[in-house]
């Protein structure tokens, strides 16, 4: 029961960082923007997060907790807008091709991430000596009412704040892209930006504030990962690009729509983690008894594969529906030439 209790808390921390960073990008992509840099924004988001906490909580001798929480949030999201940004410019006003600028933004936002981690851990003193343990345990922190309810409260009502409020932000953007005029404006350009252009919509200011938007939501996950699962400090372990390659794979299974994220997130969680809880056992079937055995190193690796081959199922299956609210927006991807239209 306990290892049950376990897997399904890891599942719900890490699926919150896969779901912050899906959410974001399905705002980018209905607008037309395919941006693969959702790793690097993660990045970005993440240790943004980190130097701005750090050296706030450094500078006094009794932070406060709301303050710290305000700045890691307002510093992420800057972060991975600014990166949005970059990516809006060259891909929007310069017309860049999408695939090479999104992968080369993640490069890039790795990069920036780690030299600055890198930096910030010998500047504390070495790797994990880095302080934010105010600010770590304000991400953290659980309602002990709710957290002492047994099993249903270990479940549910063990995490903090962000895990509530990333499924809050689904539900808020699923309503906004299919309820409100500027959602249906957002979608209608990334379906034909040129019908959306002689209709009177700004199609490069949507693109833009989309975009950017949609990376500042992203790099929260990444935010949520170094306050929340590695407490505040900084580790050269690739996992945030890991989980942000799984969050621009989740955009494909939820079928671009906000509310599967959240179902979607959890069960990649639970995917991306089961290999670790896995023993070997056996299991009685009433007719036959089946032995699981224990997992080698290399069957671990393939477990780590089931996410990518799950999206992979849901993409063929999906494509030969022929539905087309099972089809990404029909302009992703593709430049806007104003003057062709």
């Amino acid at each position: 029961m306990d290892s049950l209790i376990s897997l399904i808390q890891a599942a719900i921390i890490f699926g919150t960082v896969i779901m912050f960073g899906a959410v974001g990008e399905i705002i980018a992509e209905k607008s037309g923007s395919l941006n693969l840099g959702v790793p690097g924004v993660m990045y970005l988001g993440g240790i943004a997060s980190l130097i701005g906490v750090f050296f706030y909580e450094n500078s006094t001798d009794n932070p406060n907790q709301i303050i710290c929480v305000i700045i890691a949030l307002v510093c992420a999201f800057l972060a991975a807008a600014l990166g949005g940004l970059i990516f809006s410019f060259l891909t929007i006003t310069l017309r860049a091709n999408q695939n090479v600028t999104g992968l080369t933004l993640t490069i890039f936002g790795s990069g920036v991430a780690n030299f600055f981690g890198g930096s910030l851990n010998k500047l504390a003193g070495g790797v994990g000596q880095i302080s934010v343990a105010t600010t770590s345990s304000a991400f953290r922190a659980s309602i002990p009412a709710l957290y002492n309810l047994g099993f249903i409260g270990k479940i549910l009502f063990s995490y903090g704040f962000m895990v509530y409020a990333a499924i809050i932000l689904a539900i808020f953007a699923q309503r906004f892209l299919t309820k409100s005029r500027a959602g249906l404006n957002l979608r209608a350009i990334g379906e034909n930006p040129g019908s959306a252009d002689a209709a009177g919509i700004n199609v490069t200011l949507y693109k833009y504030l989309a975009t950017c938007i949609g990376s500042g939501i992203s790099g929260l996950g990444g935010m949520y990962y170094v306050m929340d699962y590695t407490k505040g400090t900084w580790a050269n372990d690739a996992t945030i690009e890991s989980l942000g390659w799984l969050a621009v794979a989740l955009v494909i299974f939820a079928i671009w729509k906000p509310r599967n994220t959240i179902w979607g997130a959890y069960l990649f969680g639970i995917l991306y983690w089961v290999y670790a809880f896995w023993r070997e056992t056996n299991v009685d079937l009433g007719f036959i008894t089946l032995h699981l055995p224990a997992l080698t190193r290399r069957t671990q690796e393939l477990f780590k594969m089931i996410p990518y081959i799950v999206t992979i199922i849901v993409l063929v299956i999906t494509s030969h529906r022929k539905k087309k609210e099972y089809q990404p927006p029909e302009a992703l991807g593709l430049p806007y030439f104003r003057e062709e239209r």
